[in-house]
């Protein structure tokens, strides 16, 4: 996977990983989990991500011939 940062964003993200005593692949890691975990926590995101999992299975099932 790459990741391409502007060079601002990148350097802070190296300063995190510095005084954190980590890897930046670390720091970013850690911030992508937080991102999904409070996603999941929120009742809009959740909302639209049934409506999602709803539609991609109305066209499985078209293209399955099983329509509902």
């Amino acid at each position: 996977m790459t990741l391409r940062l502007d060079a601002e964003l990148a350097d802070q993200l190296e300063a995190v990983a510095d005084v954190e005593g980590v890897s930046m692949a670390a720091v970013v890691r850690d911030a992508l989990a937080e991102a999904i975990e409070r996603r999941r926590a929120d009742p809009e995101f959740r909302q639209r991500l049934a409506d999602t999992v709803a539609r991609n299975q109305r066209l499985l099932d078209l293209l399955a011939g099983e329509e509902r």
